[in-house]
Parts: C-alpha cells; sequence; structure tokens
C-alpha cells in the first residue's frame, strides 16, 4: 500500500476549516505507512473509524429491535389464554412491552456507539434497561390489578435480556474477529512521555480486541529515545506544541494523552478547543497503573472534578459471597467432573507412579499450602531441577520450558488443556484456593519478590486468574505480576464471573499451555 492510499483516507475523513494543504503536505513527508508495522496498515485505511461504528451500530440496533418483536410475537401467539379477556390482556401486555423496551433501551444508551463492543458496560445497560422495564410493567399490572402480567414480568422481559445479551456478544466477537486482520481500528496519536507512549503502544498491541492502533506520536522533544525518528516502528511527528496540528495532519480518530511533564490542565483545555467540531476523541490517562472499575469516582469541588480513588476491599460482605460461590462451585465441580477425574487417575497411574502431585505453595498473607494437582512428569521431577536451570526459558523467578524433558506424555495432554490443575479444586473447597485470584506462586519465587509483587499475597490464589486467560505460560514474569495485581487491585463477583467465562475458551484452545 503506498502514500497515496494514506492521502485518500485523511481526504474522506471530516476536516477542521483550518485544515492547510502545507500541512497535508508536510505530514504526509513524516507520515507514510513504510514506518509502521505491515500488520498494522493493512485494511484500516479503507473504512475509516466513523463509518464502521455507524454500520456496527445500525447492525447492533437492528439486532435488538427484531429479537425484541420475535420474542413479543412468540410471546402473544403461545400466550394466549381462554377467553376473551385474557386474550385482549396478553395482546395490551406485548403492546406495552414493544412500546416500552424501545424506550428504556434509548433512555440507558444501550446503542451508544462508544461502548459498543466494549464488553462489560455494553451489557450492564442492556441489564438496567431490561431490569427496568420489568419493574414498570410489575409496577403497572400491580396497580391496575392485572395478572396476566406476571408470564411477562418474570419470563418474557427477562427472556428478551438474555436473547439480547447473546447476539450482543456473538456480534461483540465478529468485530474481534475483524480486529484481529487489523479492521474495524480507531486510529490514535499517543501524547506523552518515552515510557508512557512505549507502555500504550504495546497494550493496545497485545490488546487488538480493544480496538485502537498508535499512528503518530507526540513526545516533550519531539522525537524519540537518542533523537530517534520513530518509537516501536510508529512514526513521531512532532512536540507537545504540535499535537493540534499532527490531528488535523494525520487525521487520527483519537487522541491518548499519557503522563507527561509540561502537559497540565490549560494545553489540554486548548487541545480540546482545536478538535470541536471534529470527531476525534481526546481520552487522558491519569496515571493509576492498573486501577480502575469500582474504585475509582469522581468528586466534584467547586466545578473542579477530582478522581477519587477508594481502597480495595480484601473482606466484607463481597469476599463472603466470593467464598461461599468457591465452596459451592467446587463441590459441585468435584461431582459433575467425578468420572473424568477417575479416568485420569487411572491414565496417570499406568505409567508407573503416583495420580497426584503435592506441592508447597505460597497462599493468602504468606501463609503456605499444600496444592496438589495430577502428577504430570515423571516421577522425581523436582531433582532434576537445578541441571535444567540453565535451560530457564521464563524471565524472574519462574521456571519455565516449552520441551521441558520431565513432562510424561499424558502429562503433555494434562497441561495442554489444563486437566492437571482439577484436584485444585480439592483445595478451593477446604479454603487455601479460590476459583479465581492469582497464580499460586512458589516459596523460592516469593523470596524474590519486589514490594509491588507481594501485593499479590492479600487475596487468595486461584485456580485460574487474568493470566490464565491472557497467555498462560506464553506471559512474561512481568506481564504476570501486572496482571495478578490488576485483578487484586480491581476485585469484584463481576470480574471472577468474566474470568470464568473466558478460562473456558482458554482452556479448549489449549494455547500458551506448557
Amino acid at each position: 500500500m503506498g502514500g497515496t492510499g494514506t492521502l485518500d483516507r485523511r481526504e474522506k475523513l471530516p476536516m477542521s476549516a483550518s485544515r492547510e494543504v502545507t500541512d497535508m503536505a508536510s505530514a504526509s513527508a513524516r507520515f507514510t505507512p513504510a514506518h509502521l508495522p505491515p500488520y498494522r496498515v493493512a485494511k484500516h485505511a479503507a473504512v475509516p473509524a466513523g463509518i464502521w461504528q455507524h454500520r456496527f451500530a445500525a447492525v447492533v440496533r437492528t439486532a435488538d429491535l427484531v429479537l425484541l418483536v420475535l420474542v413479543v410475537a412468540c410471546a402473544m401467539t403461545l400466550g394466549i389464554g381462554e377467553g376473551a379477556e385474557a386474550v385482549r390482556a396478553n395482546v395490551a401486555c406485548g403492546v406495552v412491552a414493544l412500546a416500552l423496551l424501545p424506550v428504556s433501551l434509548t433512555l440507558c444508551r444501550v446503542w451508544d456507539e462508544r461502548i459498543l463492543g466494549t464488553g462489560s458496560e455494553e451489557f450492564k445497560r442492556v441489564y438496567r434497561a431490561v431490569a427496568g422495564s420489568v419493574v414498570i410493567l410489575g409496577l403497572a399490572g400491580l396497580a391496575f390489578k392485572i395478572e396476566s402480567v406476571r408470564p411477562w414480568v418474570f419470563g418474557v422481559l427477562p427472556l428478551y435480556g438474555v436473547v439480547c445479551l447473546i447476539s450482543r456478544r456473538t456480534l461483540r466477537k465478529m468485530l474481534h474477529r475483524r480486529r484481529e486482520s487489523n479492521r474495524c481500528m480507531q486510529t490514535v496519536l499517543a501524547v506523552g512521555n518515552h515510557d508512557a507512549v512505549l507502555d500504550l503502544v504495546r497494550r493496545t498491541r497485545r490488546d487488538l480486541h480493544f480496538g485502537w492502533t498508535i499512528t503518530a506520536i507526540c513526545t516533550p522533544t519531539g522525537a524519540g529515545p537518542g533523537g530517534a525518528a520513530e518509537m516501536e516502528g510508529v512514526p513521531v511527528v512532532g512536540d507537545l506544541d504540535a499535537v493540534g496540528r499532527s490531528v488535523r495532519s494525520v487525521g487520527c480518530d483519537v487522541v491518548a494523552v499519557g503522563p507527561t511533564a509540561g502537559w497540565g490542565p490549560a494545553r489540554l483545555h486548548q487541545l480540546a478547543w482545536q478538535l470541536e467540531g471534529t470527531p476525534t476523541e481526546v481520552v487522558v490517562d491519569p496515571g493509576l497503573m492498573e486501577v480502575a472499575g469500582p474504585r475509582l469516582h469522581i468528586t466534584p469541588v467547586d466545578g473542579l472534578p477530582l478522581l477519587r480513588l477508594t481502597q480495595p476491599r480484601f473482606s466484607g460482605a463481597g469476599r463472603l459471597v466470593k467464598a461461599t460461590i468457591d465452596r459451592l462451585g467446587a463441590a459441585i465441580l468435584l461431582l459433575l467432573l467425578a468420572p473424568m477425574l477417575l479416568v485420569i487417575v487411572v491414565c496417570v497411574r499406568r505409567d508407573g507412579g503416583p495420580a497426584f502431585f503435592r506441592q508447597e505453595r505460597v497462599g493468602a498473607k504468606g501463609q503456605t499450602f499444600r496444592m496438589v494437582k495430577f502428577r504430570s512428569m515423571v516421577v522425581g521431577a523436582e531433582a532434576r531441577l537445578a541441571d535444567l536451570e540453565v535451560r530457564n526459558e521464563a524471565a524472574g523467578p519462574m521456571f519455565k520450558m516449552r520441551a521441558d524433558p520431565r513432562i510424561t506424555r499424558i502429562g503433555a495432554v494434562l497441561r495442554k488443556y489444563s486437566l492437571d490443575e482439577l484436584p485444585q479444586l480439592f483445595n478451593v473447597l477446604t479454603g487455601s484456593m479460590s476459583l479465581v485470584g492469582p497464580r499460586p506462586p512458589l516459596p523460592r519465587e516469593v523470596a524474590a519478590y519486589t514490594a509491588e509483587a507481594q501485593r499479590r499475597l492479600l487475596v487468595r490464589p486461584g485456580m485460574t486468574g487474568l493470566w490464565q486467560v491472557s497467555g498462560r505460560s506464553d506471559l512474561s514474569w512481568d506481564e504476570t505480576v501486572r496482571l495478578d495485581l490488576r485483578y487484586v487491585e480491581n476485585w469484584s463477583i463481576a470480574l471472577d464471573v468474566m474470568i470464568l467465562w473466558k478460562t473456558l475458551g482458554a482452556v479448549c484452545r489449549g494455547g500458551g499451555a506448557y
């Protein structure tokens, strides 16, 4: 793809009136696709962000409304009772539902393009819209003493909510597949210090599903480290004073402002004013790494918005609910999986060793416990570890080898699909582990922990976690610590449910496990 393609894309995007031809010419000389990694340029230029966002929103809106009509029509057909009065009441409920739900969905902004395809926030809004409709219809039924409203309140509307969420998740997966081939992406101009910009570039490349691709950078010096013209293959197009001009010349969809010296409220206001009337959004990184969700709140003081950071909670009602779910879930899974566990026991014992492997691990508050797994290595594998240290492929205190000679044939299969970890359900049942949590570390790993990594021990380790659904053994030590700390800092029941759901896909794919 040549430079002409880039200019064509910019011509299709909305531009501010102050854009000059000279700016375009100078920008094209500095910013060409040759500067970018090949996979970053592919196919995105053909469809500007505004167009594909409108199309995706239209598809989601159409699917929601079509499903609403189908669910209501089926309910009206199947729910017709005996007598004219029952028929009229059932039809009336259907008509009210057809009128009420679209209004509720609109008020809850479920079709806001900024949240479509993002996950939890999108699903929360759909839930609030359906729940609000259920409450309103239920109260109306009580007020007018309409008995036939009950099936709609407890059956039809909740059913529509479930069907709607399934539909949106399916569409979201389709969007993710497109983004894996670098389509339906938003171009981003990153502004900040070298470290902040590099971190953002690497994060967006790790998380293609989010839909950002960094195409230009502005730094305080107008160059990369050592005066380089690019960083991680992305061109540096100017300094802090050139941000406004760079946005217009490069034609990006988002300006991401990270921590940087010399960038105060005045500069941010000026940039926001310069971008008024354009489709470009401004996103600001508050500098609170890995802290998000329920811990962040906006507190206004005389019109000044302050970001309030609440402390993480490691006890209380939420943790009691988590412990109850852990033990109940472990008991149910052990009962359901008992036949499979017995088959694995037989297969592992066929190579002449014990079926289970017990190892000392460090749990919450530094207390040690005996973690149980299916044996996936030869007998006496721990004694051979010292001889293999020179072949360690993992950074930090962890030991990992892709072709570990100690792993048995059945052990390789068990590890690929995480079946060797199923006996940890007994640890969950006894309270030493959780279904979801940080990776359970070895004592020698804990001995090498930094003060930051020690925070992983504030909660119970888990059978699965963000590390499990984000790459498993393919992750570096720093990435594993970062993901575990993100979980510790931002824990919630909803996060646990999301991780458990994603674990199913990670285990079935079998990637990153060795």
